[in-house]
């Protein structure tokens, strides 16, 4: 059942490009919901009580994946099919570059207030004193963190293990955008899921770290600048992962990211990754052509990959 996967992949890569995540209904935020639902009534200010959370939260919806799987175990179509739609569901590549676009038609119209209101559709920052030099900063930021987690990783994962990697995945990675962040009440409860969403998030992290090396030339970047920035300042970032795809972004497009960022009040002083400029306006929409060349590519070998398996 590997061809109906891989084009059920390819079917649902190709869907997120053309439309986006689903305006209503999105079975992600449904998730979000049930999972924030099961984190009032089970949160406890200890580890074994998040262990717990995030094995019930991940392990139900690879379970979902996993009896779908089953059930059209043999029937090609409705495999292709609940594929493509389970791959629309979890990716977000088209709606990540879309608001990141917004964020620069924001700014272009200088309309700060509405920037700083925007920025919480793409990081966790404290926007309110932020200005446009520091906006612009985070959104290319997200947009090289978010490539991975949005669209790479979920599309290895489906590659890797169909419907319950796709479903597993977005539940993980859903998980540790809820509870995985370092505040007083989730140090400990959100500790198993930040550990596993960097655990899951390995691999692909890299792989867009090679893809963007790739496919820098289409956004008018370097390669080499992109492999030679990934080498030697993406292990500098506190993230195991996310240093890898913004070192190599900043590669890529010439530029220099890092800095300090506020998150409510704990304050994070990030390492300089490249030797560029800070990004201005007009890099933003170099940065959304490189992520969609990136995970576009994913997308390509996704399929493949899976096409080419046995049994």
């Amino acid at each position: 059942m590997n061809a109906p996967t891989a084009a059920g992949l390819a079917l649902g890569a190709a869907a997120d490009l053309l439309l986006a995540d689903p305006r209503r209904g999105h079975p992600v935020a449904a998730f979000g919901q049930a999972a924030a639902a099961l984190e009032r009534r089970t949160w406890r200010d200890a580890q074994a009580a998040g262990v717990a959370y995030a094995g019930v939260c991940v392990g139900t919806a690879t379970a979902l994946g996993a009896g779908l799987h089953r059930l059209t175990r043999d029937r090609p179509t409705a495999r292709t099919a609940v594929t493509a739609l389970a791959t629309w569901a979890v990716l977000g590549g088209t709606s990540l570059g879309r608001a990141a676009t917004t964020m620069e038609q924001h700014l272009a119209a200088g309309d700060l207030p509405a920037a700083r209101a925007h920025l919480s559709t793409l990081a966790g920052r404290d926007p309110s004193a932020l200005g446009e030099a520091e906006l612009v900063r985070a959104t290319v930021e997200s947009v090289a963190e978010n490539t991975s987690d949005a669209a790479v990783a979920p599309l290895f994962w489906g590659a890797v293990a169909g419907l319950p990697g796709l479903l597993g995945y977005r539940a993980a990675n859903t998980l540790d955008a809820m509870v995985g962040y370092r505040s007083a009440r989730y140090a400990r409860f959100g500790w198993a899921a930040a550990r596993f969403d960097d655990v899951v998030n390995w691999v692909p992290a890299r792989l867009t770290a090679v893809l963007t090396v790739a496919a820098a030339p289409l956004a008018g970047g370097s390669a080499a600048g992109a492999w030679r920035t990934w080498q030697r300042d993406g292990a500098a970032h506190p993230s195991p992962n996310a240093g890898r795809c913004e070192a190599s972004l900043a590669g890529a497009l010439g530029l220099r990211l890092g800095g300090r960022n506020l998150y409510g009040t704990r304050v994070e002083e990030r390492p300089t990754l490249g030797d560029g400029q800070p990004p201005v306006r007009g890099d933003i929409r170099r940065a959304v052509r490189l992520s969609r060349g990136v995970w576009t590519a994913a997308a390509v070998l996704a399929a493949l990959s899976r096409l080419s398996r046995r049994g």
